[in-house]
């Protein structure tokens, strides 16, 4: 119904720049471990509706995404 997690889509954008160095010569063990720093809320009102539940619109408004 409600999920808060990394935005995937950035993450995959940014192993670009690891790959760049490793083909620069950098040997993968000196390449530092990156957390994500971006997340999405993503809520689907059609499974809180079959569950009863209401979601506040100021929740709503802060969603990524609404999957109707």
């Amino acid at each position: 119904m409600i999920a808060y997690g990394p935005d995937f889509t950035y993450m995959y954008r940014r192993v670009g720049a690891y790959v760049e160095q490793i083909l620069a010569g950098v040997k993968p063990a000196d390449l530092p471990v990156e957390e994500p720093t971006k997340f999405q809320l993503v809520i689907n009102l059609n499974t809180a509706k079959a569950l009863g539940l209401a979601i506040p619109p100021t929740l709503l408004a802060l969603a990524n995404e609404v999957v109707e």
